[in-house]
């Protein structure tokens, strides 16, 4: 077949702008002369239409991303042998460019785009050599210079749409931007991605509704877009969307693109006709082998020449999916087609365009330096401080917590139901001694169940830690500031949770009736829900699963109960659960300081018999001759005693502190 590409020396970049590889010529551009002429016209019209509010994504620096030798390899389950899930891809993509990754399901096109976006792929090995303007980037300057975004929309659904990318771009840039230059930065963005009309309206709880699916992937896409990335990565855009919504996505993606000279590469799952033609480029994977690279007007040509022409009024996307896949082949059915496919993998290989791709890759290469080389990046803007940072998380997470039912709100109704419960069920407790098991059990039931309702929060952590983990991948913020934000931000709730609750159950209850006693168990059932939630933030950022993360909360808090001397005392309690678990065990501290709280200062009134008067006493005390007992013969039963409060506060928050560390050391090392 007679290439028709030509290698150009013409930058793709606008006139006026320089160049930003150092000490190199403009790489070579890997197109038609037809197209490029038609690129270069469209582009042209394109920026003049743009706003100023746009220059901030104009791309003047990175003018191709390239890729040789990509092969990733894994353990097979079955045989326990090396398998390649890619193998021997390469690639070239300009600036102003959109290429589609596409092929059939388990193709290897989300791990090779992972690999392109310098993200894990979890594979045992990995071999690649991916370059920016024909050199090597370090990867601070790769991270920002690029952004990833994610199939799923790892969105905070309680944030308006303006919300959204307000919070984004706080996120990327300096507070010192100007709020005017801010907003004109956003607003220039939602006119971009056509969502003027639902910049005021939230993305969408549970329990509220928001905008469509569409639309949450054009608010996933052009957040990322307002941190000013000049190479974007996007994985199944249009996953689980119609063909109208998708090629909405598509389409602004692409305007946005050619406007400002960026570079785009998505992976994409059987497009529609229209979204398809939207692509310049299309790479083709089957089992991890390339079949075809280049402009998407000559794959038809190509598979003409292989004698397979696309039949007229069919897809051709979904032409070229059937085509390239074998997974529902069967029998002999199955030799065949991996002979066909084996057939056209090899005819590809041996054409003359997947030789003028390797020629052209290895030019951009030579001209760039390869490893040796250095891509120089344009001034970025200055990044947030860490204060900067902790308070616009912290800002974001005050909307969602007072929007959002599920973050506080469920669980201040379950708090309220509780306290009501307790305080009519163990309702104006005498001060006599029949009262002593009873005010037991309160103290016991209050503290561990509202330790034990911290499960509640599991599900608002998990959007966190989404979020986190697409704006930790793109540079944004670490490990650190979701940490600090995300315990600063529990605190007045829990306080006032535990505030509220006592405020109902305890005065209900006839606990202990002083004004220092009441702010003792305040404080108590404080840190207990602290440490609760704490524990949740752990086991969370470990397991991020709703039911397993949930099931693990709600046996650590089984394990703590049973263990804190309320249902076993100290010294009965089993060796191996005493010296292992209890001395760490949140639960212990507050049900122990709760019952000093109680009984240390306070007395009960003995039983005398109905005929003879005797006294009797459930516990022996000092009190025992005036028929009455001393609390402290109460917690004498458990071994406690007052003396050490201030101790035990500070193991509290040296537990809470434990958590939230461990937590972080989770977060930092599942990269």
């Amino acid at each position: 077949m007679q290439s028709l590409l030509t290698f150009t020396s013409t930058s793709t970049i606008p006139p006026g702008h320089t160049h930003t590889m150092a000490g190199t010529a403009s790489p070579p551009s890997y197109t038609t002369d037809t197209e490029q002429s038609a690129r270069n016209q469209t582009r042209a019209i394109d920026v003049e239409k743009g706003t100023v509010a746009e220059e901030h994504l104009r791309n003047t620096t990175v003018q191709s991303i390239s890729w040789r030798n990509v092969t990733v390899t894994v353990k097979d389950r079955e045989t326990k042998l090396p398998k390649a899930i890619v193998d021997n891809v390469e690639g070239i993509v300009e600036a102003g460019e959109i290429c589609a990754l596409m092929g059939p399901s388990g193709c290897g096109k989300t791990t090779l785009l992972n690999v392109l976006a310098s993200r894990p792929t979890g594979a045992a090995k990995v071999d690649a050599t991916v370059l920016v303007n024909g050199a090597k980037p370090s990867k601070a300057a790769f991270r920002s210079m690029s952004c990833f975004v994610e199939q799923e929309d790892a969105l905070i659904g309680a944030l308006t749409v303006r919300e959204t990318l307000t919070f984004a771009s706080r996120l990327a840039s300096t507070s010192r931007l100007p709020k005017r230059e801010r907003a004109a930065r956003i607003d220039a963005l939602l006119d971009a991605f056509g969502l003027g009309e639902q910049a005021d309206t939230i993305v969408g709880t549970p329990l509220r509704k928001g905008i469509s699916g569409g639309q949450k992937r054009r608010v996933g896409v052009a957040s990322q877009l307002i941190t000013s990335p000049r190479i974007i990565f996007l994985d199944e855009p249009t996953s689980g969307l119609d063909s109208a919504a998708s090629f909405e996505v598509i389409s602004y993606l692409r305007g946005v693109a050619k406007r400002n000279n960026l570079i785009v590469i998505a992976s994409i799952h059987q497009p529609s006709t229209s979204t398809f033609n939207l692509f310049d480029k299309l790479l083709l994977l089957s089992s991890g082998k390339p079949h075809f690279f280049g402009p998407v007007s000559a794959v038809s040509p190509h598979y003409a020449s292989l004698g397979r022409e696309p039949p007229l009024h069919v897809n051709p996307a979904e032409f070229l999916l059937e085509l390239v896949n074998v997974d529902f082949a069967r029998g002999h059915r199955d030799s065949g087609a991996r002979s066909r496919l084996d057939e056209m993998q090899r005819a590809w290989a041996a054409s003359s365009r997947a030789k003028e791709l390797s020629a052209a890759v290895v030019r951009v290469e030579r001209l760039g330096g390869g490893a040796g080389g250095e891509v120089v990046v344009e001034a970025a803007e200055k990044r947030p401080s860490l204060p900067s940072l902790v308070l616009t998380l912290l800002h974001r997470s005050f909307i969602k917590s007072y929007r959002d039912v599920v973050v506080y709100g469920i669980r201040f109704a379950m708090y309220f139901g509780l306290a009501v419960m307790m305080g009519t069920v163990w309702l104006r407790l005498s001060t006599d001694q029949s009262s002593i098991i009873p005010l037991t059990n309160a103290i016991f039931y209050g503290s561990a169940f509202m330790s034990f309702m911290a499960v509640a929060y599991v599900p608002a952590f998990l959007e966190d830690r989404q979020q986190y983990v697409k704006e930790h991948h793109n540079g944004l913020y670490s490990a650190t500031h979701l940490i600090i934000s995300n315990f600063l931000i529990g605190v007045p709730p829990l306080f006032l949770i535990s505030l509220l609750f006592s405020l109902l159950s305890y005065w209900l209850s006839n606990f202990r009736p002083t004004a220092s006693a009441f702010f003792v168990w305040v404080l108590w059932l404080f840190l207990d829900l602290l440490a609760a939630e704490s524990l949740v933030v752990l086991l969370t950022s470990l397991f991020p699963s709703f039911v397993i993360s949930l099931a693990l909360v709600a046996f650590a808090n089984g394990l703590w109960m049973s263990v804190d001397g309320f249902m076993v005392p100290p010294g009965t309690l089993n060796v191996f659960y005493k010296y292992v678990f209890h001395y760490w065990d949140y639960q212990k501290y507050v049900f122990e300081n709760m019952m000093i709280n109680e009984f240390a200062y306070r007395t009960y009134e003995c039983a005398r018999g109905v005929v003879d008067g005797e006294c009797f006493c459930m516990f022996p005390s000092a009190l025992a001759g005036e028929c009455r007992i001393a609390g402290q013969g109460v917690l004498d039963q458990y071994n406690y005693g007052p003396g050490h409060m201030g101790k035990d506060v500070g193991i509290m928050m040296g537990i809470i502190a434990g958590y939230r560390i461990a937590a972080w050391g989770v977060l930092m090392l599942r990269k």
